[in-house]
């Protein structure tokens, strides 16, 4: 993944990244609607330049990733929420990805600490050669030391042109898995820490997908709608709500087009992802370079 890669874009793209997740904290506040915080932070990539690797993630509660507002989605935060924002700005094939966790209730600031100290933690480690393992196992064993579970089904990745979720897995526990960090990989880490069981499973709220192959259609109007996607998103993940706006068509239409889609096997949903039992979620997530004793955070 090294040849040919231009690490000054990586760069650019992970301080617009980091700059737009420092911009969330003024914003996510009692009374805000979700879907003006989405449009806000994805406008501020925009505003510099940058397209968007993926669609704002605005997870609270128990939910631990992948919720984006609906087109219409009128809630608003009440003030008693622990907020993830998960982010990233894409320049040509290069993507950002970071995250952060905003406790607006004051009653989960250890568990916020926690995932931060977990991540801290775990990118004092990374270097090349490193497993992966080990790095998971500081992971947990630093939520644990705060009276808390690591979320074992969620974890880092890998992050190569194009592709957001590349080549390694790096674990929230020891998984006994023993692929070794390499130099000049990107990689970003992302504890994710709870007071309940410590697994996630899919729920109902699903607005995010992925184009993975080209889709072949009868309709028109279905057609239209791949084309737009193709046209706009290519294989990188895009919101429902991108394309309420951008194709003027409406839910039922889009919907039954990636209905189409999914049954020729050409795209991907990201489903909400929920702690299984309830339990509260902190996340924390940064990217960086492996290099041959540390690393270089990007997002910064």
């Amino acid at each position: 993944m090294h040849d040919n890669y231009d690490y000054s874009i990586l760069r650019e793209v992970g301080k617009v990244s980091a700059e737009a997740l420092a911009h969330s904290k003024t914003i996510v506040k009692e009374g805000a609607m979700l879907l003006d915080i989405a449009e806000e932070l994805e406008s501020f990539i925009k505003k510099r330049g940058m397209d968007l690797a993926f669609p704002v993630n605005i997870s609270t509660n128990s939910n631990a990733a992948h919720y984006t507002p609906e087109a219409e989605d009128r809630s608003m935060l009440s003030g008693n929420e622990i907020v993830k924002i998960d982010l990233g700005a894409r320049k040509d094939e290069y993507l950002g990805d970071c995250a952060i966790t905003i406790d607006l209730s004051g009653r989960f600031s250890r568990m916020v600490d926690a995932a931060s100290e977990a991540l801290e933690n775990a990118i004092s480690l990374v270097k090349a050669g490193r497993p992966v393992n080990e790095i998971g196992r500081e992971i947990a064993k630093s939520a644990e030391a705060k009276g808390f579970r690591s979320i074992r089904n969620l974890g880092g990745h890998g992050i190569d042109k194009h592709d957001l979720h590349a080549d390694i897995f790096i674990p929230n526990f020891d998984n006994g898995e023993t692929a070794t960090l390499e130099e000049g990989q990107v990689i970003a880490i992302e504890p994710f820490v709870t007071d309940g069981e410590g697994i996630v499973a899919e729920g109902e709220h699903l607005q995010i997908f992925q184009k993975t192959r080209d889709a072949t259609t009868r309709s028109n109007d279905l057609r239209s709608i791949s084309d737009f996607i193709d046209s706009n998103y290519r294989t990188y993940p895009f919101a429902l709500r991108w394309l309420e706006k951008g194709t003027a068509s409406g839910e039922f239409k889009i919907r039954r087009a990636l209905n189409e889609l999914a049954r020729q096997d050409a795209i991907e949903s990201f489903p909400v992802l929920v702690e299984k039992k309830g339990g509260m979620v902190a996340q924390a997530e940064k990217e960086m370079i492996v290099e041959k004793g540390g690393c270089e955070i990007v997002t910064k």
